[in-house]
């Protein structure tokens, strides 16, 4: 893992006057921190991950969100049974990945 980008992604995190950052710098910020401490920030990254699947820009590709929900699933699913915030997330992002229609006939 690169030092220098773990140490944006903790800049980044540190500057924002949120419990959870949001916008388009969430996803690398929580993938690069994910990465150095999962039991921290694994609940995170699975939350953005929801949530950008959940983008109205992603409407129309059913793959995409189908792709970063999984994404979703298998973070949390990576987390420790006594980490408070695995159920909850686990269960919104099988919640989405119910609820995205048509990606198992989208063609790449």
């Amino acid at each position: 893992m690169d030092q220098d980008t773990v140490l944006r992604a903790r800049v980044k995190l540190l500057s924002t006057n949120r419990r959870v950052l949001r916008g388009p710098d969430a996803l690398w910020v929580y993938r690069t921190l994910t990465e150095v401490n999962p039991a921290v920030h694994g609940s995170k990254l699975a939350h953005v991950l929801v949530e950008a699947a959940r983008s109205p820009r992603l409407a129309e590709l059913p793959a995409v969100r189908r792709a970063l929900l999984e994404e979703a699933v298998a973070v949390a699913q990576l987390l420790d049974a006594d980490n408070p915030f695995r159920e909850k997330v686990l269960a919104a992002a099988l919640d989405a990945l119910q609820r995205v229609p048509g990606a198992d006939t989208e063609s790449s």
